[in-house]
């Protein structure tokens, strides 16, 4: 398994490209602001052909640049349905000062709009593409729509990579505080499905260096406090 990842405009987004191997398909997860011309870069360099964009929630930070790839490649976009809307509408999930400065953000080519085929993803979901065996984990607390995506792996040796967009980074957590966030969903998220992931799992953030969740048990004070029974703030 090949992950290529850079980090994409003012918020530092983790974007990645995700392929079994040179020369083969990808997905392209998290394509953030002015990410594209990189994404492209990347696929050709490593003589790739993309078969979906994904996105592990609507912020604007992860979905800037879903229309422009989706459509250029021909491709679907995979998203959970409670943030589907803010492809077309990032600001309504943006603080109020972040929505004021985003015309002076956006260049005269940015689009805001949904791709031609977008496809909704549900709670346990299994999605295989690209050569990956892909579990949708959903995940509300950051967004409504936040989701993990959990990549098999291959083999008996081969590393399990979970994308977990901003609802678990190493040492800390997403932010509850913007629209549809929602600190008790959040709360249920990381006991439900965030500590009930395996310990040698990869976890590879919306931002920030990745992690594996045993080290993420043992030292992230949110997920201490949630494994003792309180609210991770």
């Amino acid at each position: 398994m090949q992950i290529y990842s850079f980090t994409a405009g003012p918020w530092q987004t983790n974007c990645y490209i995700v392929a079994p191997s040179d020369g083969s398909e990808c997905l392209i997860i998290d394509p953030g602001m002015k990410a594209a011309k990189q994404v492209r870069e990347v696929i050709a360099e490593h003589h790739l052909k993309p078969v979906a964009v994904m996105v592990t929630h609507g912020h604007i930070d992860h979905m800037w640049s879903v229309f422009p790839l989706a459509s250029g490649y021909g491709i679907p976009a995979l998203v959970h349905s409670n943030d589907r809307h803010l492809l077309a509408d990032p600001g309504f999930a943006l603080s109020a000062e972040t929505r004021a400065a985003l015309p002076t953000m956006m260049d005269s080519d940015d689009v805001f709009a949904e791709p031609d085929d977008v496809r909704e993803v549900t709670d346990n979901m299994s999605v295989e593409i690209a050569g990956f065996d892909i579990t949708v984990r959903h995940a509300p607390g950051h967004t409504a729509g936040s989701v993990l995506f959990d990549f098999a792996g291959g083999s008996q040796n081969e590393q399990r990579n979970i994308f977990t967009g901003d609802v678990l980074f190493a040492g800390a957590i997403g932010r509850t505080d913007l629209p549809s966030g929602s600190p008790d969903e959040m709360n249920q998220s990381l006991r439900n499905v965030v500590l009930n992931l395996e310990d040698n799992s990869r976890i590879l953030p919306g931002h920030g260096p990745s992690s594996f969740m045993n080290i993420e048990r043992e030292t992230n004070p949110y997920l201490q406090r949630i494994a003792q029974g309180l609210s991770a703030t």
